[in-house]
């Protein structure tokens, strides 16, 4: 193969709608390729020269992490007061509004940042690699690897790892939607397309992104990167990502507390202006009113809690690929899973070939299973690359050592699919007349044959009721056929069956145990015979609800397959749009539905669920689907991940509750009495520094433990639940607000400092002490203990807060001593109080648990989904510089995953 001198490199990549219209030679030619492929030393060249084939980086980036703690609204919110009160010339208040800022930014920072690490180490650990021909042999490399002018070899299933002229294909359809939006597949082929032609109408070329959904091909690499149409899509999206559950549940809570600090602090100014206050005073109180009803410091708590489980799970090597998928997990309460793998080894191994005639000897019928192969017969005896698990089973069984693949000549193949589930060629032995081969699933072949034997279907039953996975192998004399087409697979003679066992996993029955414990309820989608599932399920003591079939499902209305698929247990040979109908019909039920599977017929379910999990082995249409990929596929490590994300939520709204209703009550208390009193209750600062205090401690919540019972069914944002939390313990917090007030005012006859001092601490005191209770519904510290952390953070703040109106800082803070006596009636007071709000905590839940939550609206999922998702994979773990087409104005750009995105294109494109 010449090597490319300096200006041929420069005339690198090819435009895609140019090598659309030349003939496969001048493309080869002007790629410095051949059907060789290109030498290992020319590829690594031109990986140096043009970069790598990504338009992604998993690279944790400081800056990005940044950015998005700074977006918060509640931070934007404070770092706005912090300037009004700097302006308005009150230093205080912005010193104390800054120091929350840094707070609750440099936590959430570091834990986040710290959880982007660890999701990129095991990002990595993720490869998606491609079948190249590299100094004229097959080998596997990563897809970010490619560069133009590398010959690939692609099958069904396979994701399009570059931009590619067609050079051979064989019943070749793709699926282009992702970038044209058609739902029909396009037929593709050699054959040169010339004109000024539409993207979806360049039939000679293969892009990037898009899906094989039939046939196989041969392709040359054109295009690599952002200079392929996809990449050009991808990085013209940055690195924007669908909102999750957690995250629109965030956002609504978020517009709660805007309206409620509006609505209170609108009415605060306006009372103390009628009272003739201040201007800037009135403002600045008002100001701190607003920032003082707020979770401050909810960024943090919220990064810290998904930092924590991202570390958890990382240990149990889980991959989630964004961090707030953890919550989507925890929310599943149905999983639809397929068997292989799952509940079964996943390590398929042949066991038998029992032939359906006498005439035919076993080697024989293990013979023709061989030859219907999709992948070449002398490498498949030597190499399992680009076969299916029972094709790779088939030719690792010892009685395949003795087949003479000289002997046989292929001479046409139409690749197995998911619709006819089958693969046939047409085969010469020796020179002799052809023969056409079948091999598939035992009801589709049989229904291609002629006179079957009587006893086949109890032979089947036999084999299918010990569990065990069954193909069937027929032909036919196709002596002067030279073109195969599905037309052809007619009037075939039953050879028999090949037998493959695939063990139920020694595990499987606890792992489902715990499933089963957390409220999960677990369905199997297979494409394997209803009574080898069956089988599978009775070996693991599983009680089925029932079996649908894949006709039986296609028979059915919506409505009729809404009702019964909530009652089944297994769905038995489906289609991958029978299993994708039934994961959406399963979401409008209410239930929040995970799909976990690692074939290419899983694809179309794995996009339709609410959380899509597959694992490292999966083919790379189902790993590209997915929001979660175990590095181990086993339930157990499911279970251990749903616990986790449930043990997140709880954290998160702990806080959420805590501190909204501690908060009002505190608010309501401070806007009553400024209205009431001739002095504010509490300077703005003294406001800030008490929520300051509070927020501190509880930033131990995330290592917080959680009952059991949270735990046992998902939880979702209920933002009326939220409000009527806050309007009913707030209030009761005001009341001993009020109490605090009649006690300094006519016992002590305190003076403004003195005043301030004594409900600060009452304030800090009953505020950090409610934690323990709202904490779990179960009675504290008796029956539900918090972990050592949350008690020391909590004494600590409030032994802190007793201590400043005693300390140095007194004076400037404003704050007066306190008489003994006061705190011999806080004592008493906060026994009061929390007893209180343990009887009105147990009044709520008991009220509460009647009001259950509306279904959840299904979220659609869009194109734009579509793209983040699968751009994921064209993604490396470190900023390297990406270079555009050279041409006219050829220059090298930014670095990938610097922040804003970057167009490029193509010449003449």
């Amino acid at each position: 193969m010449p090597e490319l001198d300096v200006k041929e490199s420069h005339s690198l990549p090819l435009a895609i709608s140019r090598a659309a219209g030349q003939p496969v030679a001048a493309v080869l030619g002007e790629l410095g390729s051949d059907e060789t492929g290109l030498t290992g030393a020319e590829a690594d060249r031109r990986l140096a020269e043009l970069g790598p084939n990504a338009v992604r980086t998993h690279m944790a980036s400081g800056w990005s992490v940044l950015g998005r703690q700074l977006a918060s609204p509640i931070l934007i919110l404070l770092l706005i007061t912090a300037g009004l009160s700097l302006f308005l010339g009150d230093a205080t208040n912005a010193i104390v509004i800054g120091v929350i800022l840094l707070v609750s930014v440099g936590l959430g920072f570091s834990n986040e940042f710290r959880a982007e690490r660890a999701a990129e180490a095991l990002h990595s650990r993720v490869t998606h690699r491609a079948v190249v021909v590299r100094d004229g042999t097959a080998r596997e490399v990563e897809v970010t690897a490619l560069v133009p002018g590398d010959v690939v070899h692609l099958g069904i299933g396979a994701i399009i790892p570059a931009d590619m002229r067609v050079l051979t294909a064989k019943d070749l359809l793709c699926d282009e939607s992702i970038l044209t939006g058609e739902s029909l597949p396009v037929g593709k082929d050699p054959a040169p397309v010339t004109g000024a032609v539409a993207l979806g109408d360049l039939t000679s070329c293969l892009f990037m992104g898009t899906v094989i959904q039939s046939g196989s091909c041969t392709g040359v690499v054109v295009a690599t990167g952002g200079r392929a149409e996809f990449g050009r899509i991808a990085l013209g999206l940055g690195e924007r990502q669908p909102q999750t559950e957690f995250q629109l549940g965030l956002k609504r809570f978020s517009f709660l507390l805007l309206q409620v600090a509006i609505g209170l602090t609108s009415l605060i100014f306006v009372a103390n202006l009628l009272l003739h206050r201040p201007v800037i005073e009135s403002l600045l109180f008002s100001l701190a009113i607003a920032v003082g009803i707020t979770p401050q410091l909810l960024p943090a708590v919220v990064s810290t809690s998904l930092a924590t489980g991202t570390r958890q799970l990382a240990r149990r090597k889980v991959l989630v690929k964004r961090l707030v998928c953890i919550e989507d997990l925890g929310d599943m309460d149905i999983l639809v899973t397929d068997k292989t793998g799952t509940l079964t080894e996943g390590r398929i191994s042949f066991t038998a070939a029992l032939p359906a005639r006498p005439d035919i000897a076993p080697a024989d019928l293990l013979t023709l299973g061989l030859l219907a192969t999709e992948a070449d017969y002398a490498e498949s005896q030597t190499s399992p690359v680009g076969l299916n698990s029972l094709d790779a089973a088939l030719w690792a069984s010892p009685e395949a050592a003795a087949f003479q693949p000289a002997r046989y000549k292929r001479l046409d193949v139409i690749d197995f699919d998911h619709l006819r589930r089958r693969t046939s060629v047409l085969v010469s032995d020796d020179g002799g007349p052809a023969r056409l081969i079948t091999k598939g699933s035992p009801e589709d072949v049989l229904a291609l044959c002629a006179d079957i034997p009587a006893d086949v279907q109890a032979l089947l039953n036999e084999q299918f009721d010990a569990g065990s996975r069954v193909v069937a192998v027929a032909s036919r004399p196709a002596d002067g056929l030279e073109d195969l087409t599905p037309a052809d697979e007619k009037d075939l003679v039953l050879a028999g069956f090949l037998i493959f066992l695939d063990r139920p996993k020694a595990n499987a029955r606890a792992s489902l145990d715990q499933l089963e414990a957390l409220g999960i309820s677990v369905k199997i989608a297979t494409g394997d015979n209803a009574r080898v599932a069956e089988k599978v399920c009775d070996e693991l003591g599983v009680l089925s609800g029932g079996t649908l079939s894949g006709p039986a499902v296609e028979a059915m209305t919506d409505d009729e397959l809404a009702a019964a698929a909530r009652e089944a247990s297994i769905f038995a040979r489906v289609s991958p749009e029978q299993k994708a109908r039934i994961i959406r019909l399963l979401r409008k039920s209410g239930g929040a539905v995970g799909f976990m599977g690692d074939g290419v017929n899983d694809a179309l379910a794995l996009h339709a669920a609410d959380i899509g999990i597959s694992v490292d082995s999966a083919t790379d249409v189902a790993k590209d689907a997915a929001d979660v990929v175990l590095l181990d596929k086993d339930l157990g490590v499911l279970a251990e991940g749903v616990m986790e994300g449930r043990r997140i939520f709880a954290n998160t709204i702990k806080y959420v509750l805590m501190g909204t209703s501690s908060n009002f009550g505190n608010m309501f208390s401070a806007a009553t009495a400024s209205v009431l009193l001739s002095f504010l209750p509490m300077l703005p600062g003294q406001i800030l520094l008490n929520n300051l205090l509070y927020d501190a401690g509880q930033l131990a919540i995330p290592g917080d433990r959680v009952d059991k019972e949270q735990l046992l069914a998902p939880s979702h944002w209920d933002i009326g639940f939220i409000r009527r939390f806050m309007f009913l313990f707030g209030p009761i917090s005001s009341i001993f607000d009020f109490a605090t007030f009649a006690l300094m005012l006519f016992v002590f006859d305190a003076v403004p400092g003195e005043f301030r001092a004594g409900w600060f601490i009452e304030s800090i005191v009953t505020q950090t002490l409610i934690i323990f209770v709202i904490r779990t519904r179960r009675v504290p510290f008796f029956r539900s203990r918090p972990s050592v952390g949350l008690v020391s953070a909590s004494l600590g703040v409030v032994a802190l807060g007793v201590y400043l109106p005693f300390s140095p800082l007194a004076g400037v803070l404003g704050f007066d001593p306190l008489p003994t006596p006061f705190f011999l009636a806080l004592l008493g007071m906060g026994a009061v109080y929390l007893v209180l709000v343990e009887l009105a905590k147990v009044w709520f839940y008991a009220r509460a648990a009647q009001q259950p939550l509306p279904p959840r609206p299904v979220r659609l999922r869009g194109r734009t989904h579509r793209i983040a998702r699968r751009a994921a994979r064209f993604s490396i773990p470190a900023a390297r510089p990406l270079l555009v087409n050279r041409g006219p104005g050829w220059r090298r750009r930014r670095k990938i995953g610097h922040k804003g995105p970057h167009r490029v294109t193509a010449p003449g494109g």
